[in-house]
C-alpha cells in the first residue's frame, strides 16, 4: 500500500500547480504571457485560461478606455518662470489587435513611455516657446488640444493601435506674487468688463428710447398723412360734387337758353311771315282810329311824318278833321 502522506503532498502539489496554473482575465483586457522573461505570441482574452506554471506569468492589459493622470509636471517658460501642472489627464484607448507588438516594444508598462513621458515632453515644449502670459492666460486653453495632436501625431509611427482621445490639463500653479498680480488684474478686467456691459446697458436704453421716439414720430406723421389724404380726398370728393353741379346747371342754363332761343326764332320768323306792309299799315290805322285826341295846328302832317305815318294817310286824317270840324259848326 502507499502510505498517506507522500500521497497527499503529491495531490496537494498537483492541485496547488493547477490552482496557480489557472488565471481569469476581465472583460476589456488582453492578457500578453512571459516565460523566462521571454514574451511569447500567444495572447488571450477575457475569461478563465490555463498557462505553464511556475515558468510561465502573465501581464492584463486594458483594451478600453482608459485614463491616465500625469501629476505634477514642472513647466519652465521662456521668461524663466516655473511652473508646475497638478494634474494631466490623458483618455486613451490601446486596440486589441495591436497589444503584442505594443508590449514587445515597449512593455506592458507602455503607457509610462508612450503617454507620461510624451506629456512631460510636450509639455516642457510648449512652455519652453511660450512666455508665462501666453501659458497662464492667453494660450492655456489651446494646450489640451496641441498636447492631443502632438502625441497622437508620434503615436501613429511608434504605436499605431494606440489612440488619444482627449487630453485636460487643470490650470498651473505660478509663484505667489505673481499670482496675486494676476488676481489684480484679473479683478481689474472684471471691473472693465462691468464697465463696459453697463456702457452696453445705457446705449442699449438710449438706443430703445431712440427706436421708441422714432417709432411714436413715425406714427404721428403716419396719422397726419391719413388725415392729409383723407382731406385730399374730401376736397377731391367735393370738386367732383361741384362740377356735376356746375355741369348739371349749365345743363339746364343751355338747355333753357336753347328754348328761348328756339321760341323767339320762331316767333322771329312767325313775325316775318305776318308782318307784310299790308298788315303794318292796317295796325297802324287800326291803332290811330283808336286815338280820341284830336290835334290842331300846321304842325300836324309833319309829327304824323315823324311818327312813320304816309302823306296819303296824313291827308286822309286832314279829311277826316276836315269833316269833324264842318259837322261840328252850326248852319254849315
Amino acid at each position: 500500500m502507499v502510505p498517506m502522506g507522500p500521497l497527499l503532498a503529491v495531490c496537494g502539489l498537483a492541485l496547488a500547480l493547477l490552482i496557480s496554473s489557472l488565471h481569469r482575465i476581465e472583460e476589456g483586457h488582453v492578457s500578453v504571457y512571459y516565460r523566462g522573461g521571454a514574451l511569447l505570441q500567444q495572447t488571450a482574452g477575457p475569461g478563465y485560461h490555463l498557462m505553464l506554471p511556475l515558468f510561465t506569468s502573465y501581464r492584463s492589459v486594458q483594451t478600453t478606455l482608459q485614463t491616465d493622470e500625469v501629476k505634477n509636471v514642472p513647466c519652465g517658460t521662456s521668461g524663466g518662470v516655473m511652473i508646475y501642472f497638478d494634474r494631466i489627464e490623458v483618455v486613451n484607448l490601446l486596440a486589441a489587435w495591436s497589444v503584442y507588438d505594443v508590449v514587445k516594444n515597449y512593455t506592458a508598462d507602455y503607457d509610462k513611455t508612450l503617454i507620461f513621458n510624451k506629456v512631460h515632453h510636450e509639455l516642457n515644449q510648449f512652455c519652453s516657446a511660450h512666455s508665462l502670459q501666453e501659458v497662464y492666460i492667453e494660450l492655456f486653453d489651446q494646450i489640451d488640444e496641441n498636447l492631443k495632436l502632438t502625441i497622437q501625431k508620434d503615436l501613429i509611427v511608434m504605436a499605431p493601435g494606440l489612440h488619444i482621445q482627449a487630453v485636460r490639463v487643470t490650470k498651473p500653479k505660478i509663484p505667489e506674487a505673481i499670482r496675486r498680480n494676476y488676481e489684480l488684474m484679473e479683478g481689474e478686467k472684471t471691473k472693465l468688463l462691468i464697465a463696459v456691459q453697463r456702457q452696453k446697458v445705457v446705449e442699449k436704453e438710449a438706443d430703445t428710447e431712440r427706436k421708441k421716439s422714432v417709432i411714436e414720430a413715425e406714427m404721428v406723421a403716419q396719422i397726419s398723412r391719413i388725415q392729409y389724404e383723407q382731406r385730399v380726398l374730401e376736397k377731391e370728393t367735393e370738386r367732383k360734387i361741384s362740377e356735376l353741379e356746375d355741369g348739371a346747371y349749365l345743363a339746364r342754363q343751355k338747355t333753357k337758353a336753347d328754348a328761348e332761343f328756339y321760341m323767339a326764332k320762331q316767333i322771329a320768323e312767325a313775325n316775318m311771315i305776318k308782318l307784310t306792309p299790308e298788315f303794318l299799315q292796317f295796325m297802324k290805322l287800326k291803332s290811330l282810329s283808336g286815338v280820341s285826341k284830336i290835334y290842331f295846328g300846321s304842325s300836324i302832317p309833319q309829327m304824323l311824318l315823324d311818327m312813320g305815318i304816309g302823306r296819303a294817310d296824313v291827308e286822309e286824317v286832314k279829311n277826316g278833321e276836315k269833316k269833324m270840324s264842318d259837322d261840328s259848326l252850326p248852319g254849315v
